[in-house]
């Protein structure tokens, strides 16, 4: 299953996901409708709980093979409002975290990490059946 996670600009909050994905054996990927670059802070936040996303790099969704894409989980309102149809993807899944990427507040980042962390465990569950 090749899982592909999307949000506005493939900074943050995408990036925490596919690190949560490829951490619990998942093989995924991210993107954005824009390219914002990876937020330091991401990283900063995802490598105190032992998650290394600094190897990851943001990219825009043309970017992507998207004939190999099977699950689409967006992260945000904007990029499920804005993202191109894929005609092969069967399962979309999205829920809109808040963008700490409009602040430069540690516990900001740290509770959204948090939250999305919950919601790809609880996701992963439906994702291994």
């Amino acid at each position: 299953m090749n899982i592909l996670v999307l949000c506005t600009g493939n900074s943050c909050r995408s990036q925490m996901a596919e690190g949560f994905l490829c951490n619990l054996g998942f093989n995924a990927q991210s993107a954005g409708i824009d390219s914002h670059g990876m937020n330091k802070y991401a990283v900063k936040v995802m490598s105190e709980i032992g998650i290394d996303i600094s190897n990851q790099y943001s990219k825009k969704i043309n970017e992507i093979d998207l004939s190999n894409i099977d699950v689409l989980i967006s992260v945000c309102d904007s990029a499920k409002e804005n993202c191109p149809v894929i005609p092969n993807i069967k399962i979309h899944y999205h829920f809109s975290f808040a963008d700490p990427s409009l602040s430069q507040n540690i516990l900001l980042y740290r509770k959204v990490r948090d939250e999305i962390k919950n919601y790809i465990f609880n996701l992963s569950k439906k994702l291994s059946t």
